[in-house]
Parts: C-alpha cells; structure tokens; sequence
C-alpha cells in the first residue's frame, strides 16, 4: 500500500467530500432516532498540516487553506470541525472523516471504523480512544457487507479507498450491489478521484445498470477541461439521500466550487441523479 493520505489532507477532494459528510448527517439527525456512521476506510483519524508529507505537495494550500481564506456562511460548519482539533485559529492539524463523524454523535449514535493498513490502525485507535468510536482492522469489502444493515433502523456507510488496486471499482460496484440488497433503504457515500471524464462516464454506466433507484452522483471538476495525466477533482457517489441533504446541495456546491477553483478555470461542481 503506497497511498498516504498525508500526502493529501486538507486538499480540494477533503474540502468537499467532509463538507458533504457534515451536512448529510446533519440532516439525518433531523429525526431522533440513532444512526449508526460506518467507516470502511478509517485511515490515521488525523493529519499533521505543518508535516513534510503534506508540505511537499502542498495540497491543503489549495483546499482547507483557501476555506479559512473565505467568510462564506455555509462553509462554517466545515470550518468548525476544523477548528474543533486544532488550539490556533489557522488549520495545523486535519482531522480525517473519523474525527468529523466523531464530532456529529448524539448520545444515542454510533461510530463504527475500519483500517487494515496494520501502522494506520495503530494510529487510529490512538486518535479515537477519547470517543466511542469502535475501531476494525478488516478487509474493507468484507466488513462494509457484514455490518450493514446496521443494529440502529438507520445509518451511513462512508467508503473512502486508496484506488491503488486496479479492480477497486469493480469490488466497489460489488458490494454496493449485495449490500442494497441487503439493506435497501441505507444510506451509502463512496468517494472517488476523477481523471478524466471518458473513465468516470464507463463507470457510471455501470453503476447505473444496478437498477438502484436513488443514487445521487456529485462531481467536482476543478478544470474547465480535462488535464492529462494529472487528479482532475473527485466526487461522491450517495444511495437514498435524504429530502433535506439533496435541497441543501445547490447553494453548498456553488460556496464551495467558487472556494475552490483553480486560478484561471472556473471549474465545475454538480449533482445529478443516476440510474433508476
């Protein structure tokens, strides 16, 4: 496993991917009744900003940097989870999706993590000893099939991975077809990296050819065209969203595609339903 997210913390795809994640819960905690949060992908729970991994590259200048460069008011609650692990006012330290699911628990709610890289999860459960957060070292796939459907009526599962693994859309499009059938009306996130958009529309295609009626696809291109050879945005594929997360989306998505867009490209950041 050569991936380190420490490399990329911070950056463009956090930005969106954890905004997203916080306003998604949010609306799901508009019911009382407990949600259990399952991460299959856990990574080390946080990040050291001022570290030589994330200065070589530089990428949190471009994302979470630029978030606290802005006021817009619909960027708080990111802002906040931010500022939630760190003592200054500027962002040092990132906290990866646990630390944030971890900061939106009620009492009655439930955090459940998964990391097999044996140093990650070591890191991890260091990170996460303060809160109730369960913590796996499981194959990501295998778990996120055996959790679901969840102990609680209602729930979330974030997958998160690498896309070191040449077949790891395939297992994704895999697993999200057994768990629907297992748990139909749960809520599902897969993140993913767009590198251009010919490969990105293939897969679509092929997620969409899974009948599932609600699946929400949220694509941020940072360039106005594709940029060969090179990460061109991510995005978020969401099963069954709820009412209150899709209205919220519109004015989100234009806050933070104007946040982050590339000097000289406006870039692009939408939402648009797929299959049925």
């Amino acid at each position: 496993m050569n991936y380190r997210h420490s490399f990329h913390a911070g950056n463009s795809a956090d930005v969106v991917k954890h905004s997203l994640l916080i306003r998604l819960v949010q609306a799901l905690q508009q019911k009382p009744g407990a949600l259990t949060l399952i991460d299959t992908h856990a990574g080390c729970g946080r990040y050291d900003l001022d570290g030589d991994d994330a200065h070589r590259t530089g990428e949190a200048m471009l994302g979470v940097w630029r978030v606290f460069d802005d006021t817009d008011p619909l960027l708080d609650d990111y802002r906040a989870a931010i500022r939630a692990v760190n003592a200054g006012p500027a962002p040092r330290i990132y906290p990866g999706s646990p630390r944030i699911l971890s900061q939106l628990l009620r009492p009655q709610d439930a955090l459940i993590l998964n990391e097999k890289h044996p140093e990650d999860v070591r890191t991890l459960r260091g990170v996460m000893r303060d809160t109730p957060a369960a913590v796996h070292q499981r194959d990501a796939y295998e778990l996120w099939l055996a959790m679901v459907p969840p102990r609680t009526a209602r729930g979330v599962v974030v997958v998160d991975p690498p896309y070191e693994q040449t077949d790891e859309r395939e297992r994704i499009t895999a697993t999200l077809a057994a768990a629907h059938r297992k748990w139909a009306h749960g809520v599902t996130v897969v993140w993913y990296p767009l590198k251009d958009r010919a490969t990105h529309a293939r897969w679509k295609e092929r997620l969409g050819r899974l009948g599932i009626p609600k699946l929400l696809t949220i694509e941020h291109w940072l360039y106005d065209d594709d940029q060969p050879g090179q990460y061109n945005g991510a995005g978020l594929f969401v099963v069954n969203p709820t009412y209150a997360f899709t209205q919220a989306l519109p004015p989100l998505l234009a806050s933070l595609r104007a946040v982050l867009a590339p000097e000289g490209h406006r870039g692009e950041l939408l939402a648009n339903w797929l299959g049925g």
